[in-house]
């Protein structure tokens, strides 16, 4: 398994493909959170409903969604985007092929799919003006949007939409037996300790991603993928949003960050105005998506920090999995500005262990 180098370890080329590639994901974290969490929450809005807000004791490592239910009018999705370009070799666990490639041919077969104008081929590259509605179009359609860097032209590091419905095809048990492997809890195969040892690990795979392993569907493609992707040797970032956990969860080679919208009492508004010397216009302008009467809403980031128990061993031996043990453990909670505020830093906001 890879150790991805610091960008000053990086050649000259690669350090500039670096650089290009942290400051898209920076532009498609905004899309994306805007996407699954403020459009959501408006859809709900204009359809008359409340909005699910999530518990925050869901919100803490290895908590189990209590009530298990689809919403039709939370925005759901998986995207892969990487640094590099994924190898042909790995076909048969990541699925891109030439028919679901972006061309004018595979667009015109999706029926369901209206795009917000006419497809040229230019619409496919990050750089063209029209590439985050084109991505926002594409999200409604099954599995996975693959954006990669764009091999025809060696020495510019472009990044294009490379394909669509994308399936994830890497067994659960695999995905297992790599992460136990790197993390020294096994020292060959899966199985080699017994079955119920082997769930456990099973459990811990999605411990490390941030989810209880009773999660389906794209979540667990999620956390596949992103396992799968810890084989490059380029740095990468699975984005998944869930019509049942309302939540966006980004997972990179820094680690888990999950964002959801928070319900804010006037309480708490004023204690953060008074934490932080803001006055009340400037704070609603910038950190609500929503005041009502009686509450403001706003976007909180949780951002969860590996464990030594998730983490190689320093010194290399093989080690006992103990299932109780921690593998994550949060190291920020920040409310975040609405995002058409560039210029305004996030807040620290401690809320997931405060009283419900």
């Amino acid at each position: 398994m890879p150790t991805w180098p610091y960008r000053y370890q990086l050649s000259y080329r690669h350090r500039l493909r670096r650089s290009v590639y942290e400051v898209l994901r920076d532009q498609m974290d905004i899309y994306l959170i805007k996407h699954a969490m403020v459009d959501s929450y408006r859809k709900f809005k204009e359809a008359g409903e409340p909005y699910p807000f999530v518990p925050k004791r869901e919100l803490k490592p290895r908590a189990r969604v209590i009530e298990r239910k689809e919403y039709s009018n939370q925005h759901n999705f998986l995207v892969l985007f990487c640094e590099g370009s994924i190898s042909n070799d790995y076909k048969k666990y990541i699925r891109f092929f030439d028919n679901n490639k972006l061309t004018k041919e595979t667009i015109a077969g999706l029926g369901q799919v209206r795009l917000h104008k006419n497809y040229t081929r230019n619409l496919r590259y990050f750089e063209h003006p029209g590439f985050e509605q084109f991505v926002i179009d594409l999200l409604p359609v099954d599995y996975s949007l693959l954006i990669q860097q764009d091999q025809s032209i060696r020495k510019r590091n472009r990044y294009i939409l490379s394909h669509f419905h994308v399936r994830i095809d890497w067994p659960v048990d695999e995905a297992t037996e790599d992460m136990a492997q790197d993390l020294r809890y096994i020292s060959k195969e899966l199985y080699e300790s017994g079955e119920k040892y082997a769930q456990r690990l099973n459990n811990k795979l999605f411990e490390k991603y941030g989810y209880h392993h009773v999660v389906g569907g794209r979540r667990t493609a999620a956390v596949v993928a992103a396992q799968f992707l810890r084989k490059m040797d380029f740095i990468s970032t699975v984005y998944v949003a869930s019509s049942e956990g309302r939540c966006l969860s980004r997972l990179s080679e820094r680690g888990v960050s999950k964002f959801v919208l928070i319900k804010l009492s006037l309480d708490e508004i004023s204690q953060l105005l008074a934490d932080n010397g803001l006055k009340r216009k400037y704070f609603m302008d910038r950190y609500l998506v929503d005041v009502q009467k009686d509450y403001g809403v706003g976007i909180l980031q949780v951002v969860h920090r590996n464990s030594i128990y998730s983490k190689p061993p320093e010194d290399g031996k093989l080690r006992k999995l103990r299932p109780d043990y921690q593998w994550l453990t949060i190291s920020d909670q920040l409310l975040i500005p609405v995002l058409d505020y560039h210029e305004t830093y996030p807040l620290q906001y401690s809320t997931i262990y405060s009283t419900e």
